[in-house]
């Protein structure tokens, strides 16, 4: 599985090394991360992905990816899918920056990327969701056309679905 390539970032598909180098919160040789990487968040799904890796196999397509900007190479956020698409052709992602990459217009690039990458494998809906107070992110899956999809005590969810099977832009 090669890299997902944007107009500024790469989207690399996490190694079982690379996770494990999350997770210890070791850059390791040469790898090259960006201020505040990785988040908490970063290392939770390094730790699934993990998990996943050891019960099932490697995801790929359908795991982490970590986003990496084109122009220096440093790791900035991570995202990616909680699971292989399920029977109805749905899939669940999850991403988030660190807080030195925010602002950028990063996350919606990633994110607009990862959606064209499930599109043209055949997905017919990627759901996500973010906490209440995380505006950021509501704008986030706004701007990639993500709509709001309820909420409850916590979370606020969004999706975007299509009603064909073929990829394509959306």
């Amino acid at each position: 599985m090669g890299d997902l390539v944007t107009e500024r970032l790469v989207l690399h598909p996490m190694t079982v090394g690379e996770a494990e180098r999350v997770v210890a919160g070791d850059s390791g040789d040469g790898a090259r991360w960006a201020p505040g990487y990785p988040t908490d968040g970063d290392v939770s799904a390094a730790r699934r992905f993990l998990g996943t890796c050891a019960n099932t196999g490697d995801p790929q397509p359908f795991g982490n990816y970590e986003i990496r900007r084109r122009e220096d190479g440093q790791a900035i956020g991570g995202l990616g899918f909680h699971g292989p698409p399920e029977a109805d052709g749905s899939v669940t992602i999850g991403y988030g920056l660190s807080p030195s990459a925010r602002g950028k217009g990063y996350a919606s690039e990633a994110l607009r990327g990862l959606l064209l990458f499930a599109r043209a494998r055949g997905v017919t809906c990627v759901k996500g969701d973010a906490d209440h107070d995380n505006i950021a992110s509501h704008r986030v899956m706004l701007a990639v056309g993500m709509q709001p999809a309820g909420q409850d005590d916590r979370v606020r969810y969004f999706e975007i679905a299509w009603t064909d099977r073929h990829g394509g832009a959306y």
